[in-house]
């Protein structure tokens, strides 16, 4: 008979989870909900929005203020139809990088695209933004 030799069960490591994830997480859920109050709360009035590439969405857009001006250009393009999937969120003190998917139809144009989001953080504020398309030809077109 064979000797069997019993392991040990392994341990999944658990880190606890930067203060920047659950900010994040807060904000991508609330513009999920149209929740603009709270997002007033996590973003410094000064952010600067970056958002590459040349459609009428793309640019650099400096204040809250702004930034809210594109995102009712987008609910108002999109008619509504337009949604970020947060796939996972890391971060430490001063940045964050959440990997999404922008997913909306419009004007019978279907968008689906994987994303790679950049903020930089300040005193438990989000100060600036860069959003980097996985297809911004898609991004593009589907906002034009």
């Amino acid at each position: 008979m064979p000797l069997r030799v019993s392991r040990p069960a392994r341990r999944r490591r658990t880190m606890a989870e930067h203060p920047n994830v659950g900010l994040l997480r807060r904000g991508y859920e609330a513009f999920a909900k149209g929740d603009m109050a709270t997002i007033t709360e996590l973003w410094s009035e000064d952010i600067v929005w970056h958002w590459p590439g040349a459609g009428a969405l793309c640019g650099d857009h400096v204040g809250r203020d702004a930034v809210f001006a594109v995102f009712g250009r987008m609910a108002e393009l999109s008619g509504g139809d337009f949604r970020v999937e947060v796939h996972d969120v890391l971060a430490n003190d001063e940045h964050a990088v959440a990997l999404t998917r922008s997913i909306g139809n419009r004007q019978g144009k279907q968008l689906n695209v994987s994303n790679v989001d950049i903020y930089h953080i300040r005193g438990g504020k989000v100060t600036e933004f860069w959003s980097i398309a996985g297809d911004q030809r898609a991004e593009h077109e589907f906002w034009s």
